[in-house]
């Protein structure tokens, strides 16, 4: 059996977060969504087939170099190939996908399983697949053409705030799923870990600590409201609360006294001040005091010193925010909603983001006040002196800098990612 997530009309609502990456490939908890579909369906990278957007195609096939990512002229599955598809942006589990896999395993027939008008996944036994099947943006008109069934409970990510749901529970179904064997242990004895004995872990059996991690003295771990799960090559330095369910992604950071909550931290990123119930995707920095809360920052992305997000109103109504893919503001339908920034996006010391606000991708911000609540892709400046298009070339030189310090470099299909962004966003720069 081949597994094909694919990307439907729909995604653009994501932005700025999928501006630059599948819908698939956005980060729940210490999984991504695709990482939760192939292990929850059980089948390995061999065996899944990636659709996304014609756009970010390259990127997606560069991220996921075992996988199959069809483009034009690739050949597909032959005829009589069992393909389960799901959608990029279905959240595993629950009795919706206990039901789409029971009906694998016991039917025979095409059949599509919908909620609303989306369609949630598709079972093709014996399929016979299109040949420019993925050459579409949306593979939703080919699934729909057959019998269909409703899903009750299916989880899917409308919005970029939507995942802010997710982040608590994601981390403490990746952590059974992927430590299923008791680990009720002195965390201070680890023979394969630096934990300085000053250490104080509250819940140490919801506790884990990779091999190469380091926590240092007086530092304090909470797992009593959720688990904490510390990966290889990371560090808690000083005097920092930890409060579970959290990640701390490998190489990650969380700096000196430092207040981390609820928090899913990917690879690579130094996180300090005071931080919670936020995702940062992976090599992007807070290393200073300030407050993030209820955020989502993207990859490369860098928060300058006292760089503070109002996550409230005032008058604690409902939050609305800037759907990119709508031209206009929408009520989130949350009462706690900060900061959603895309990737290679920085902003300078002292700033102050108000309760929902959209930064598109690769954006420089500086200056004093508060910035527009949608900052569109690739807008250089702040708002004490206004915002003026940041030149492609200099904005590629700059994210080839930041990236070469993360042992990697801008490859050639994210440079041209990123210039298309640049060139589709110069009307919404200019409005």
């Amino acid at each position: 059996m081949h597994l094909c997530l694919f990307e439907d009309d729909c995604v653009p609502h994501l932005r700025p977060l999928v501006e630059t990456r599948a819908a698939f490939d956005l980060r729940l908890g210490i999984r991504s969504i695709l990482e939760t579909t192939r292990d929850a369906v059980g089948v390995d990278s061999g065996s899944i087939i990636l659709h996304s957007r014609p756009d970010v195609a390259p990127v997606t096939k560069r991220e996921h170099p075992e996988t199959l990512v069809p483009a034009i002229g690739d050949s597909l599955p032959g005829d009589g190939t069992n393909v389960l598809f799901i959608n990029g942006r279905f959240v595993a589990h629950g009795s919706a996908l206990t039901h789409i896999l029971d009906a694998v395993q016991s039917r025979d027939r095409t059949i599509a399983f919908t909620a609303g008008n989306a369609v949630v996944a598709a079972w093709l036994p014996d399929a016979s697949l299109p040949s420019d099947l993925f050459d579409r943006n949306d593979l939703t008109p080919f699934l729909a053409d057959r019998p269909t069934e409703d899903v009750a409970d299916a989880r899917l990510i409308g919005q970029a705030w939507d995942l802010l749901d997710t982040i608590g529970p994601a981390i403490e179904r990746d952590f059974q799923a992927l430590l299923p064997y008791n680990i009720l242990e002195n965390v201070y004895d680890r023979t394969d870990a630096d934990v300085h004995p000053s250490v104080i872990a509250t819940a140490p059996e919801n506790i884990y600590i990779a091999p190469g991690a380091s926590v240092k003295p007086g530092a304090i771990l909470d797992g009593s409201a959720g688990p904490i799960y510390l990966d290889a090559g990371s560090t808690v330095y000083e005097q920092a609360v930890v409060k579970g369910p959290l990640y701390l992604g490998k190489k990650s950071q969380i700096k000196v006294q430092a207040d981390i909550a609820v928090s899913a931290i990917g690879t690579w990123c130094k996180i300090g001040g005071e931080v919670h119930d936020t995702v940062f995707h992976s090599f992007s920095n807070k290393g200073h005091q300030g407050f993030l809360g209820h955020s989502y920052i993207g990859r490369w992305c860098n928060l300058g010193a006292d760089t503070n997000t109002s996550n409230l109103k005032n008058d604690y109504s409902s939050v609305t925010a800037f759907d990119p893919a709508v031209g206009d503001f929408v009520d989130t339908g949350r009462q706690f909603a900060g900061l959603f920034m895309g990737d290679h996006s920085k902003c300078g010391i002292n700033t102050m983001f108000n309760t929902g606000t959209v930064v598109g991708t690769g954006c420089n911000i500086f200056g004093g006040g508060f910035p527009a609540r949608y900052v569109p892709p690739f807008s250089w400046g702040g708002p004490d002196r206004g915002f003026v298009p940041y030149r492609i070339e200099k904005a590629l030189q700059v994210a080839d800098t930041v990236m070469r310090r993360r042992d990697t470099e801008l490859d050639e299909a994210e440079a041209n990612l990123l210039r298309r962004i640049h060139r589709q966003s110069t009307e919404e720069r200019s409005g």
